[in-house]
């Protein structure tokens, strides 16, 4: 299942160091440090954002929001909508959720510092093994492995495993791998190599297996399988829901929005209102504001991970806005200007664009 480096020939790290030293990312904006190591709050914000997200994308969320808040302590008291607005359009918002919640827990626990601890980095939301190695390797230099998504990639292809990464004993195996090939010294070099070397090279696709440090004895490349694996997960249908979007704009241009609760995908995020039909529809639109006319404008499809959801948007504009709405804390309206202040579902911010 597994094969072994040839004797006295260069260990795994040491390949990918000399490779990274040539060829690494060496000026991401999350690496900027001293002689003490890179900042844990910036190692951290990256690695969140790059679960689920190329670096390419996430590159400028990075820049806007450590520019709108620089450090943890900035993130811990800023508020739950200027958090999520500066995350809007790089969806899974739980993160987000999730690194405002990390940042109260270490200014009400850890002195307003991400502990340096293992056990009590991981226990912070959103921050499970890997995230925590990759944070204290890069942060400070300490040795612990990662297993992300690109890293996955690089051991099953190297060692030949086959299996879903996902299934529990073949990620458990996978640890046993990352463990034994993480070097003592240069440990925030060495783990952005490996992410390096699974973002560039040893790609789902096509990888580029001429220009690998490891493919002198990696299996997948000498039996023909960097196509089949990673296994990969066994697909399920995709189920569809439907839903019907207001966008009720008053006459002065204003958009009501709702707040979603705290179940379900966008939770806590300031979306458009929705209804099962068009005639519900109507019906909550009258109970909003006083109403005319309604367009239907283009539907659209968003795909998530586990369902996709046919959107077929309605608009009634020119409204005028029922008095009563103030009474609700979870329903506004907001101008444009307000609108680029919240955090909303990058279709939902598209589609007011569209519309504007």
């Amino acid at each position: 299942m597994t094969r072994s480096t040839t004797r006295g020939a260069p260990t795994v790290a040491a390949r990918l160091l000399h490779w990274f030293d040539q060829h690494g990312r060496k000026d991401l904006p999350w690496q900027s440090g001293d002689a003490d190591g890179r900042d844990a709050y910036r190692v951290w914000l990256s690695e969140i954002m790059l679960q689920q997200t190329q670096v390419a994308t996430v590159i400028g969320y990075f820049q806007r929001f450590t520019e709108a808040l620089p450090t943890l302590r900035d993130l811990a008291t800023a508020d739950e909508d200027t958090v999520l607005a500066l995350w809007s359009g790089l969806g899974y918002y739980r993160r987000a959720r999730f690194l405002h919640r990390a940042a109260q827990i270490c200014v009400e626990q850890h002195g307003g510092e991400l502990p340096r601890d293992f056990v009590a980095l991981s226990a912070l939301p959103g921050i499970g093994r890997s995230t925590a190695g990759a944070i204290l390797a890069q942060a400070h230099g300490l040795r612990f492995a990662i297993l992300d998504g690109n890293v996955k990639r690089v051991l099953t292809r190297y060692h030949g495993i086959h299996g879903h990464p996902g299934q529990s004993a073949v990620e458990k195996l996978l640890w046993l791998h990352a463990e034994s090939h993480t070097p003592t010294a240069r440990l925030a070099d060495y783990t952005q190599a490996i992410m390096d070397l699974g973002a560039t090279l040893c790609v789902r696709s096509r990888p580029r297996c001429d220009a690998c440090p490891l493919a002198s004895d990696c299996i997948a490349y000498r039996d023909n399988l960097t196509a089949e694996l990673p296994s990969r997960k066994p697909s399920k249908a995709l189920l569809t829901r439907a839903t019907v979007m207001l966008v009720l704009r008053d006459r002065d241009g204003r958009v009501l929005l709702e707040r979603r609760g705290p179940q379900g995908v966008w939770s806590g995020l300031w979306s458009l209102p929705e209804a099962a039909s068009t005639d519900d529809a109507w019906r909550l639109a009258q109970r909003h504001a006083r109403i005319d006319d309604a367009q239907a404008l283009a539907p659209f499809t968003h795909v998530f991970s586990h369902y996709r959801l046919a959107i077929e948007p309605l608009l009634f504009d020119r409204t005028t806005a029922h008095a009563a709405i103030a009474d609700n804390p979870d329903l506004r309206w907001c101008s444009a200007t307000e609108l680029a202040a919240l955090g909303l579902p990058a279709p939902v911010r598209t589609l007011l664009q569209n519309t504007a």
